[in-house]
């Protein structure tokens, strides 16, 4: 394995990872927005207001997408795998 398989193989895997995290990054953005303009609007300043709604968003996010977060790591590790057995 040379150097330039080494690096294609580590640009998967950070692809991989922005690809996994960016649903439920995504959602816990846009729900932290909503809250806060909803808070600029109310005038209502409780800092505590913010972390429930966005942690069940995010579970929810988390039940959605994990089929597909699934899907796109075993499709990484057939590739990975079919690499070693091409070695």
């Amino acid at each position: 394995m040379n150097g330039a398989e080494v690096l294609d193989i580590g640009r998967d895997a950070i692809w991989l990872t922005l690809q996994l995290c960016a649903p439920i990054l995504i959602v816990g953005l846009v729900v932290g927005v909503a809250i806060g303009l909803f808070q600029a609007l109310t005038q209502i300043q409780e800092a505590t207001l913010i972390y429930a709604p966005k942690i069940v968003a995010i579970f929810v996010s988390l039940l959605i997408f994990l089929p597909f977060m699934g899907a796109l790591m075993s499709a990484f590790m057939r590739h990975i795998a079919a690499r070693i057995a091409g070695l």
